[in-house]
């Protein structure tokens, strides 16, 4: 099953998103940090009220009982005249109070206060709480007041309670006063980060715009100077790109311009004779022979541009990046030995010793490779080597297994003229003809095989089979080392030991 299309997302509404989605998450909180700060700033100065006013009340409470025998209703009326005195009058909240005395008993004010819980005397001032009286929430401030004398260790409760509606309010104005400014400050806040996102990734829609306006054969690099700094690994990145791109198709222009020379050769030579043979026709002097020999020349002319054409298809093969899709389990022995019966009576014609040295087939010579690629570069490697071997010579093909099972070696070694160590590398190029020889061909043979190996992620060496001397010619070795493992494509090294 194809993999399911990646929908395309825009950078631009991503980074938008990443910075106006914490804004928005963070907003609620601030909302909800912002309620409990005005809350806290709210009761502030109410409280200190609250405790004056519970200051005021003990201290009245304190001379009460320390008046000479007073009586309890004395002490009350005492008690609720100075409360009447202290208390706050408002429209908004209501307040009440709350004395008791060192037995509990009410000596004044709302019975309906709860009591606290008694702390200690050491931690003796004003407190506070929140409680209810009835269904209504207040705001208490409580003393206890420790008794001196006969009644020490026991002590009094004075309470005073306020309802929260002054507080409610002012904390609701402090809200107002720091939150409706957000509303206005968030949407600007948007839209400002919208300009600020859109000016930024403004360089890449101009950088978008310079390629676009390219020719299509305009390849030269980027300018980095004008992207900013993030964008210049990708312009950097595409030069490269870029770079190969020109190199690659320089390369083929050139492999175009040379197979069309190489082609023009047998092409010209097919009309000529075939010219010279009408105008001897025509002429009526031409004899059978003179004929036979232009038929036969027109027929070396095909058979020259129908090698090239072939070899020209077996290089657009090797160069075929989808022929790794294709590799299966090949042995190269047998490969080998199937090219080598192909060319054995061209070896007898040209009177030349053709063999095939190596281990029947088997697992250790089985690679995973292209078998149609493999039978191409094993025949380029042993044509070439009968083209330079005089007659007489000897040219072997042999498959050397590796005992540890890392490699497979493919060698074939002729007894030629060699190659000169300043050629080396040069021989392996297109086209490439070497300036001492005499010997016809096309120049891909072995640009077919370095090709080849590299699909196969293999190395391609050559050197001369024997030591060069004066009496003997040097001869040829080329080696080719394939991996046994799976193979990855690679440039192989081509070099000259």
């Amino acid at each position: 099953m194809p993999a399911a299309h990646r929908e395309q997302r825009s950078l631009f509404g991503e980074i938008l998103d990443w910075m106006l989605a914490p804004l928005l998450l963070l907003w609620p909180m601030s909302l909800g940090l912002t309620w409990l700060v005005a809350q806290a700033i709210a009761s502030r100065p109410y409280d200190r009220e609250l405790a004056d006013l519970a200051r005021a009340l003990a201290r009245t409470a304190a001379v009460q009982a320390t008046a000479a025998n007073p009586s309890a209703a004395e002490v009350r009326l005492a008690l609720e005249r100075a409360a009447q005195t202290l208390k706050r009058t408002d429209d908004d909240d209501r307040t009440y109070y709350q004395i008791l005395g060192r037995r509990g008993e009410l000596l004044a004010g709302e019975a309906g206060l709860a009591v606290p819980g008694q702390e200690p005397a050491s931690e003796a001032g004003v407190r506070f709480r929140d409680d209810m009286i009835g269904d209504e929430p207040v705001r208490v401030a409580y003393v206890w007041l420790v008794g001196t004398g006969a009644s020490a260790g026991t002590e009094a409760l004075v309470q005073v309670a306020e309802t929260l509606g002054k507080r409610s309010q002012l904390a609701t104005e402090i809200i107002k006063g720091v939150i409706l400014p957000q509303f206005v400050i968030l949407p600007l806040a948007v839209v400002l980060v919208w300009f600020a996102l859109a000016r930024g990734i403004r360089p890449l829609a101009e950088l978008q715009q310079r390629i676009r306006a390219r020719e299509s054969t305009d390849l030269s690099a980027i300018a980095e100077g004008d992207v900013p700094d993030e964008v210049v690994p990708l312009v950097r990145a595409i030069n490269d790109l870029l770079q190969r791109l020109d190199r690659t198709i320089a390369t083929q222009r050139h492999f175009l311009a040379d197979a069309a020379h190489q082609l023009k050769t047998p092409l010209a030579g097919l009309r000529m004779q075939a010219e010279i043979a009408a105008r001897e026709i025509d002429s009526g002097r031409g004899d059978t022979a003179s004929i036979k020999h232009s038929l036969r020349q027109i027929a070396l002319s095909t058979q020259r541009a129908a090698h090239m054409v072939n070899q020209l298809l077996a290089m657009a093969r090797a160069e075929d990046t989808d022929q790794a899709s294709r590799h299966q389990p090949v042995d190269l022995t047998a490969v080998t030995r199937a090219v080598v019966r192909d060319f054995v009576p061209r070896a007898i014609e040209r009177r030349i010793d053709l063999g095939y040295e190596g281990p029947d087939a088997n697992e250790s010579t089985r690679l995973i490779g292209e078998p149609v690629l493999l039978s191409e570069m094993v025949r380029n490697l042993v044509d070439n080597a009968l083209q330079y071997t005089p007659k007489g010579g000897t040219v072997t093909a042999r498959v050397v297994p590796d005992p540890f099972g890392q490699v497979v070696v493919l060698q074939v070694e002729d007894t030629g003229p060699g190659i000169a160590a300043s050629e080396r590398e040069a021989v392996f190029r297109p086209f490439y003809r070497g300036l001492d020889t005499q010997v016809d061909g096309s120049g891909l043979g072995l640009a077919i095989v370095l090709e080849v190996a590299q699909r196969h992620g293999a190395e391609v060496t050559v050197v001369d089979a024997r030591p060069r001397s004066a009496t003997a010619t040097p001869g040829a070795l080329f080696t080719v080392r394939f991996p046994l493992t799976a193979p990855k494509p690679q440039a192989a090294a081509t070099t000259a030991a």
